[in-house]
């Protein structure tokens, strides 16, 4: 069993900044892939970017591209997620998943992915 925890979210005005961290306990693997999610009310759960635990790739949604970047600490089993230039439609519960790492698969679908989060409010005022 693999626990995730999300820390980093709050409140921020419109071209502000967060750092968003997931950190993994229990039981581990040697190869991860790791991901973030947001949530807005009624809308689906939507891909954000996610990164490898073993092989430096990275993957992002257009929305964000340029503006969030992900990042890694293999030794503490965290994985950032840095924003910058937040828009108010940026706002949103957002979920750091993982998942073992297999090769050819991006992980931008939620179904990728085993292991949740219960996630961290991020919310940005206009």
């Amino acid at each position: 069993q693999v626990q995730l925890v999300e820390s980093g979210g709050g409140l921020v005005q419109a071209g502000g900044s967060l750092r968003l961290s997931c950190t993994a306990s229990g039981r581990t693997f040697s190869s991860y892939a790791c991901g973030w999610f947001r949530q807005a009310p009624g809308k689906e759960r939507e891909f954000v970017a996610a990164t490898t635990w073993s092989v430096d790739r990275t993957y992002y949604a257009d929305s964000v591209k340029g503006r969030f970047t992900i990042s890694r600490d293999n030794a503490k089993n965290t994985v950032y997620l840095q924003m910058n230039s937040l828009k108010p439609e940026d706002t949103a519960i957002y979920l750091c998943a993982a998942a073992r790492l297999q090769l050819f698969v991006t992980y931008q679908l939620p179904n990728d992915y085993s292991y949740w989060g219960q996630g961290t409010q991020v919310t940005v005022s206009s």
